[in-house]
């Protein structure tokens, strides 16, 4: 079966192509085109059955989310709920990263069974770990055992792996013994670096990289070409080995393509603002137009707990200056694995970052959505508004939570409203001038809002239906909490 970048240089729209289209108003012909280019891949395993999701050229900037055990703590459902969590919140993407001695296999099938999205895969993280539980040492690794892995998981149906083939020992010269600050923070090019250095021999991915092709190509799976040399401190952004790293992969981005082997590259890491744009355009440059697949980029390297907010600030000049996919950073970033409300908030971070990006490199969507969100904000229509929001249920929340939840107005300016007092004194279409003694004011809106309960304190004095159905009394009941009661002055009220 060819893969979609055959059958676009065979001049074949595929159906996951026209879906392509249809999602992010293109045509057919340009996704094809594009695909065919290299500047657009649609990772999809033959295996894996999903509406499938482009990166690249004229779509919108995607986000994906990272999940997966570590040796030292995971268990399947909270990575399951961590995966629900964020295909929820709108990730385009999620990376099963486990790594350890469970059952890693069970581990990853369960995640694809479970995901409505693409998922992708390190799959030296699953070899060297096997490799380890049995008791093996880096002398004892092979570049068969990597690559069987690679054939294993194509079969189970990942979708896009990340491949350190970059990190050679010609590249590893450009680390040891130089000044670099934190040294190597790829988890995958650190494993690479330490075999090279152990047993003296080349990365097997490089070695092996036609066969790692073929591979690759049976199962339709697109390469995420590693940046095993990525700055893991802002002192060490955009240095001899993160370039030289680059070279070798714009290299291997043609030697895939002539395989049929879709490709995108990753990219740094933690960068001062002022370079990222830079870095964007000499990944362009030097791969030949392949997409961009950013890790934040963090902008500064101090925001331990809020990484989220460094890695969306990072992400959004990316994607502005032309990154393809941000992968989300948690507040937990550099401090622990992260639960599920981490994972919530990384991908609303980074979620705010893509669309900050495509609003500035004139995606349709991103003019559209925001522009709507505006003209709401002029009719003070609260629900257009919810709908907009990239976390309608957040914004929800802060709004019921306030003495103007059922107004028109908000508590930020009350009667003093700029959009309302602009509202009605606008002397377009002919208006006479207005008296703003006529604009009704809080007290004469009475009818309108009932303001002197929040939601939380009417639920305490009505009572309530906890998040599981239960029925929670007033806190000062006198037999009308009872749920029996409650129903009956629901369908009172309703009347």
């Amino acid at each position: 079966m060819p893969t979609q970048l055959q059958s676009a240089r065979a001049g074949k729209i595929t159906e996951e192509m026209a879906h392509v289209a249809r999602e992010e108003e293109l045509t057919p012909e340009e996704v094809r085109d594009l695909v065919a280019s290299g500047q657009l891949v649609i990772p999809r395993n033959v295996n894996h059955h999903f509406a499938p999701r482009a990166i690249g050229a004229r779509t919108r900037t995607k986000v994906n989310a990272n999940l997966g055990i570590s040796s030292d703590h995971g268990k399947l459902e909270e990575e399951l709920e961590k995966l629900r969590v964020a295909i929820e919140y709108g990730s385009d993407s999620v990376m099963d990263l486990s790594s350890g001695y469970q059952d890693l296999d069970h581990i990853r099938e369960s995640v694809i069974k479970n995901s409505s999205v693409m998922v992708g895969t390190v799959p030296i993280y699953g070899a060297m770990s096997d490799n380890i539980l049995k008791g093996g040492s880096f002398a004892d690794f092979t570049a068969r055992r990597l690559l069987n892995e690679v054939e294993k998981q194509g079969e189970q149906g990942v979708d896009y792996i990340t491949v350190h083939c970059g990190i050679t020992r010609q590249t590893l010269k450009y680390v040891d013994g130089r000044q670099r600050i934190v040294g190597i923070v790829s988890k995958g090019g650190s494993v690479h670096a330490a075999w090279m250095r152990a047993t003296g021999k080349e990365n097997p991915l490089y070695e092996f990289f036609d066969e790692l092709c073929e591979i690759a190509a049976r199962y339709d799976m697109t390469f995420s070409l590693g940046d095993s040399l990525r700055p893991g401190g802002t002192g060490d952004a955009t240095d001899a080995a993160q370039i030289q790293e680059l070279l070798i992969l714009g290299e291997l981005t043609k030697r895939a393509w002539d395989k049929g082997v879709q490709v995108m590259i990753e990219g740094p890491g933690h960068v001062p603002i002022n370079q990222i744009a830079a870095n964007v355009l000499l990944q362009k440059r030097l791969c030949h137009g392949a997409p961009f697949y950013v890790l934040g980029p963090l902008t500064i390297d101090t925001g331990a707990g809020y990484d989220h907010i460094t890695g969306a600030i990072g992400g959004a000049v990316a994607s502005a200056a032309g990154a393809d996919m941000l992968c989300y950073v948690t507040p937990a970033e550099h401090l622990r694995l992260p639960n599920a409300d981490d994972v919530r908030q990384g991908v609303i971070a980074t979620r705010i970052a893509a669309q900050s990006g495509d609003l500035g490199k004139g995606i349709p969507y991103a003019k559209r959505i925001n522009d709507k969100m505006s003209a709401a904000r002029k009719k003070l229509d609260w629900e257009t508004m919810f709908a907009c929001a990239i976390d309608p249920k957040e914004a929800r929340r802060f709004r019921e939570t306030s003495e103007d939840y059922d107004s028109d107005v908000c508590t930020m300016c009350g009667d003093l409203c700029a959009v309302r007092m602009d509202n009605f004194t606008d002397l377009g279409k002919g208006r006479a001038p207005a008296d703003l003694k006529a604009m009704p004011m809080s007290k004469d809106r009475e009818d309108l809002r009932r303001k002197k309960a929040t939601i939380a304190a009417k639920k305490a004095q009505e009572g309530y239906f906890d998040d599981n159905g239960l029925w929670v009394a007033p806190a000062e009941s006198s037999g009308v909490g009872t749920p029996a009661r409650a129903k009956e002055r629901v369908l009172r009220d309703k009347k």
